[in-house]
C-alpha cells in the first residue's frame, strides 16, 4: 500500500458529533504513551502528523484522517493516564464507545500494546471491551526496537496469554524507530480495503 495523499479532516471532540464517512475506517486504541501517534506517522511516512508528546494523555479527541481519498485512520484518545479525573476518562470512554457502535464503516480495530511488558490491567480490560463490541482486535506490538531479537517470542507469547487473544488473532511487531513492520501492517490494512475480510457479523 503505497501513502499519496494524507489530511487530517474531522477532530471530534467528547460532545461532537460523529461524521457520517462513506470510506471505510481503520481504528487506533492504546493506552497513553504506548506510542500510537508515532505509528500512525510512521504508517503515513509523515512525522508530526498525529502529534507526540512525552506527557500522556495528549490525544484527548478522535482524529479521522482521510489516506488517500480511500480510507480513514481513526485515532481514538489514549486510556489509562492516571492523571486525568476520573469523570473525563468515563466520557472519553463513552465517546470511543459510541464511535465503535454508531460507525458504519468500521472494518477493523488496531489495539496496540507495549511489547516490552507483560499488558496492564487496562490493556486487559480494553481488548475484552472491543470484543464485547463485536470486533477482534489486530494486536500491534509496539517498541520492538527497545527488546532484543530473543526476546520477540517470549514477549509476543506473554501478550497473547494475558490477553487470552481469540483464536487467529494478528499481532504484528512494529517500531517507530526503524520502521519494522509497517508494510506488512500496510499490506493488511489493503486486504482490508480489498474486501479480504468484512464487518462483524455482529454488532452491540
Amino acid at each position: 500500500m503505497i501513502i499519496r495523499s494524507v489530511e487530517l479532516e474531522t477532530v471530534c471532540g467528547i460532545t461532537s458529533r460523529l461524521p457520517e464517512n462513506s470510506m471505510m475506517e481503520i481504528a487506533f486504541a492504546g493506552k497513553s504513551n504506548v506510542g500510537k501517534s508515532s505509528l500512525i506517522n510512521g504508517l503515513l511516512n509523515r512525522r508530526a502528523l498525529a502529534r507526540t508528546s512525552a506527557s500522556p494523555g495528549k490525544t484527548q479527541t478522535i482524529n479521522f484522517y482521510n489516506v488517500n481519498q480511500k480510507m480513514y485512520f481513526v485515532d481514538l484518545p489514549g486510556y489509562g493516564y492516571a492523571k486525568v479525573p476520573d469523570d473525563i476518562k468515563e466520557k472519553w470512554g463513552k465517546m470511543i464507545e459510541r464511535y465503535l457502535h454508531t460507525s458504519r464503516q468500521l472494518k477493523a480495530v488496531f489495539l496496540l500494546i507495549d511489547i516490552r511488558h507483560e499488558p496492564s490491567a487496562n490493556d486487559v480490560n480494553m481488548y475484552q471491551w472491543i470484543v464485547h463490541n463485536g470486533y477482534t482486535p489486530v494486536i500491534i506490538a509496539t517498541k520492538l526496537d527497545k527488546i532484543k531479537r530473543s526476546q520477540l517470542q517470549k514477549q509476543l507469547k506473554s501478550i497473547r496469554a494475558r490477553l487470552e487473544v481469540l483464536p487467529g488473532t494478528v499481532i504484528f511487531p512494529f517500531s517507530a524507530q526503524t520502521k519494522q513492520g509497517r508494510e506488512e501492517i500496510l499490506n493488511y490494512i489493503e486486504k482490508l480495503s480489498d474486501g479480504e475480510d468484512g464487518f462483524p457479523e455482529e454488532r452491540a
